[in-house]
């Protein structure tokens, strides 16, 4: 059991719910685009979860086996310094999730391996070893790939139908800068921060807001966005507004956290712009689900 616990831990549930959340508002888009007409296809949407699941699953496992030797001195109650996990296990766990979730993204079509879901799957897991690796401590490349790796998400949904791509695939990135804003101030998460860094992620974050209602203006579903766009500014700028005027380690914790898990919010938000409110009210309902895993599992 305490193994079992110890990989759950390392694939942080609760981000892995916020992942399921944006292949819905990609699929929402699809929906939006295709009038419909994929509704009703269940299967291809539970691959594409499971794909998103072993992909985000995969690419946070590898993140602690690169940062094993850091964490001995910053988190040693991780799974891997803790010693509940090997460093070797936890590795090739990793890597069987990311091959998971490029598998099951190349079943969503017939195409298979070189449908346009494969390719979008092969390439998120591609950025999520360079991110983990080599591009973490860039201060620029670092945000800016854990951005990509959340806007490809945001396609892969998509991908369920593929014509939708080059119409809406402009889209991904509103994730891409919001990821780069958290990924910012996470970066102040053990030492403290500076404001101007946070102040930084303040303007992103407005950037976000302000494409999700012009989109909803576009499409003349406003009033739908912006009733989840009060909710997702409710829950990410409290926290981030006490890490501004006290930028120390703790409170930037809770802003990340905050940030992280309002990314379902974000993305019931973007389904609802586009008039798909059964979509946006059925991704709002993993918040509670993210929120109970958090409190059980690091989100950071």
């Amino acid at each position: 059991m305490k193994k079992l616990i110890g990989f759950l831990r390392l694939m942080r549930p609760a981000n892995i719910v916020t992942a399921v959340s944006d292949i819905l508002a990609g699929i929402a888009i699809a929906v939006y685009a295709g009038n419909n007409v994929i509704s009703y296809q269940w299967q291809p949407v539970v691959l594409l979860i499971i794909s998103t699941a072993g992909l985000y699953g995969g690419g946070v496992v590898l993140n602690d086996v690169f940062d094993a030797e850091l964490d001995k001195v910053e988190r040693p109650e991780r799974a891997i310094p803790s010693g509940l996990i090997s460093r070797n296990t936890a590795a090739l766990l990793g890597v069987v999730l990311l091959l998971a979730g490029v598998a099951a993204a190349a079943a969503v079509h017939t195409s298979g391996w070189f449908s346009s879901s494969a390719l979008i799957a092969i390439i998120i897991a591609v950025c999520a070893v360079i991110y983990d690796k080599w591009m973490k401590h860039n201060r620029f490349l670092g945000p800016l790939n854990m951005g990509i790796c959340r806007g490809l998400n945001l396609l892969l949904g998509m991908s369920m139908l593929p014509a939708v791509l080059p119409q809406y695939g402009y889209l991904a990135i509103v994730p891409v800068i919001y990821i780069a804003a958290i990924t910012m101030i996470s970066r102040g998460e053990v030492h403290g921060g500076k404001k101007n860094t946070l102040y930084g992620a303040v303007l992103l974050y407005c950037i976000v807001i302000a494409s999700i209602l012009t989109i909803g203006f576009v499409n003349n579903y406003m009033w739908y966005a912006l009733a989840f766009v009060v909710l997702f500014s409710a829950m990410i700028f409290p926290p981030l507004q006490k890490a501004v005027r006290n930028p120390a380690g703790p409170l930037i914790g809770k802003a990340v956290k905050a940030g992280v898990i309002a990314l379902i919010v974000m993305n019931a938000a973007w389904a609802a712009a586009f008039g798909m409110i059964y979509f946006a009210l059925l991704i709002v309902l993993l918040l509670p689900v993210s929120l109970l895993l958090g409190k059980l599992f690091a989100v950071t």
